[in-house]
């Protein structure tokens, strides 16, 4: 069964907006930071990595964001563009900001850290003017993240971009992508969520991220089907709540709940897998795959993705995907 409808005929068939800075993923495996001696710098982001997903699953690909104008900024629009992703509306602030950075710790697979720098962070700084409608009405898709709501004029511009993609009929995806730096309280993130969900077709989060939203009605028994139902009272078709190893549950207006299979994966690191999951399953969603083909195949990229030591980089193609499914059905992949 399909459960959103894509606009046909658009020029791009997806399009993020939000947060644009660098991954600096700790070299020293097994270390706590404080001995980590070398980095290697990656293009980082929640919705820059799913957008870099997207394009290496061969859809085509824009942003919208703000960079620093530094190296740091002119690194991360060159892969963006060697990508073949559009960024003709990712802006260069002229402030004096700067790029946020992410130095990232590995002292197992179970156990990683991220120290994040945002101060003054350029991402934020994206003015609703700067969204530009004619590439949102050229879009069959908008994906949404919540960092890019902490601060303004950036939630701003968030809400601008949704206001044009109601206008223009372009499906909106919400990537939950709560961290807590830059949020001045619980409060004021569980208001802002809640405005930006109503507006949004497709929800991603994990329990966690939809408990921060319930803070004013309360779920005591965190209940994934009482949050999901709440939100088919707006727009939403499709919600998915993920629970990490447990699997992720996709619950749908018309009652119904799916599960898929997760797969096996020799783990490096955590961080990344919700990402690749996000872009594997809305490839599948757009493609008018069942559910759980899409959560399917969202699980196998996440794998692929935290088996690797970068995000952005180890982002697979969609033959790398089903190789994966095909291995791990051979028996050829196990669990670390």
């Amino acid at each position: 069964m399909t459960y959103i409808s894509f606009p046909p005929d658009r020029a791009f068939d997806f399009t993020a907006i939000g947060r644009l800075c660098i991954d600096l993923n700790a070299n020293e495996i097994n270390r706590p930071m404080e001995e980590t001696m070398t980095f290697t710098k990656y293009v980082g982001g929640s919705p820059a990595n799913i957008a870099i997903g997207m394009a290496r699953l061969g859809l085509n690909t824009a942003f919208i964001g703000k960079v620093a104008d530094d190296q740091m900024g002119r690194f991360i629009t060159g892969y963006m563009q060697r990508q073949g992703i559009d960024t003709d509306n990712v802006v260069i602030d002229h402030t004096g900001a700067v790029t946020g950075l992410a130095f990232t710790e590995i002292k197992s697979p179970d156990d990683c850290s991220i120290l994040m720098y945002r101060d003054n962070a350029a991402d934020l700084l994206l003015k609703p003017e700067e969204v530009r409608e004619e590439l949102i009405a050229a879009s069959k898709t908008l994906l949404i993240s919540g960092t890019a709501l902490a601060k303004s004029p950036s939630r701003e511009a968030v809400f601008q971009a949704l206001g044009y993609a109601r206008k223009h009929g372009c499906i909106v995806v919400f990537d939950l992508d709560y961290r807590p730096y830059t949020w001045s309280s619980p409060e004021e993130t569980a208001v802002y969520y809640n405005l930006a969900a109503e507006k949004c077709d497709i929800l991603l989060g994990t329990r966690d991220e939809f408990d921060r939203m319930e803070r004013f009605e309360p779920n005591p028994d965190r209940s994934d089907r009482v949050t999901a139902a709440k939100w088919f009272d707006f727009s939403a078709e499709i919600v998915v709540i993920k629970h990490g190893r447990e699997g992720s549950i996709a619950y749908t207006r018309d009652g119904a709940s799916h599960q898929a299979r997760s797969f096996p994966a020799k783990v490096v690191k955590t961080f990344g897998a919700g990402d690749a999951y996000a872009a594997g399953f809305l490839y599948g969603v757009m493609h008018g795959w069942t559910l759980e083909q899409s959560m399917e195949f969202g699980s196998a990229a996440a794998c692929v993705v935290i088996s690797s030591h970068s995000c952005s980089d180890a982002m697979p193609t969609a033959d790398q995907v089903r190789d994966y499914i095909e291995r791990c059905a051979r028996g050829e992949i196990t669990a670390s």
